[in-house]
């Protein structure tokens, strides 16, 4: 199943490296989980001047549930790797739980 990925940079255009890097990380949830519907995957900029100011959220849609993770870092590549990881972890988590049912 395919999955439809969005990615919104708020306050700035992300070059093709970053949204292919993104789009590769986020594909590989599939692994995981292969109901996922959509992603969502905003970039955000905290404070331009200060240092850490990379924010990545992922907003995940799966049939009945939505994961969400938002994790800011040095870099954009950093912020989206360990929110993927978090998202990771709660999809993870829901397969345990249904498998147990």
């Amino acid at each position: 199943m395919i999955m439809d990925i969005k990615i919104q940079a708020v306050h700035f255009t992300a070059d093709a490296k970053l949204i292919d890097f993104i789009t590769g990380k986020v594909e590989k949830l599939n692994q995981y989980y292969d109901h996922i519907v959509s992603c969502e995957i905003f970039l955000l900029i905290d404070k331009a001047s200060t240092v850490n100011n990379k924010i990545g959220e992922i907003k995940l849609h799966i049939p009945g549930a939505e994961f969400f993770a938002k994790k800011q870092s040095n870099s954009f590549e950093e912020s989206i790797d360990t929110a993927v990881e978090a998202i990771r972890k709660q999809l993870t988590k829901r397969k345990e739980k249904l498998s147990e049912v």
